[in-house]
């Protein structure tokens, strides 16, 4: 095409976009059935949302970050076979559990569940 400007997205933009997608469609596929929705330009703004909100499955929001390389011992199989989750806490600041999107799904499907549930028990 001449004259015509061909832009190509930055590789790392490219897999940060498929990351999103594969938790917004890890979440709604047949596994789970959980409400997702990717923000349009990675924009949490397009959700009603502050600007780094990249994705929201069900009533939470998700900044996604996808790297060629995390720390190894975030990982629990580094710690052993028998190691479901990792727990860690910087100095002065709130514990984090590292969990398996599958496994965390899993937890957010039961509440979502449990919540229905529950309406359903009041009526």
């Amino acid at each position: 095409m001449v004259g015509a400007l061909l832009i190509m997205a930055h590789p790392n933009k490219i897999r940060g976009n498929s990351f999103e997608r594969e938790i917004v469609n890890r979440a709604k596929s047949d596994d789970y059935k959980l409400s997702a929705k990717r923000a349009y330009a990675s924009d949490g703004r397009s959700l009603g949302k502050s600007e780094v909100v990249d994705c929201i499955v069900e009533d939470v929001t998700i900044q996604a970050k996808r790297r060629k390389k995390v720390a190894q011992w975030l990982y629990p199989e580094y710690h052993g076979d028998d190691v479901d989750v990792v727990a860690t806490r910087m100095d002065r600041s709130k514990p984090l559990v590292v969990l398996y999107l599958d496994d965390w799904l899993e937890l957010i499907k039961i509440k979502k569940e449990y919540q229905e549930w529950k309406l359903q028990k009041k009526k």
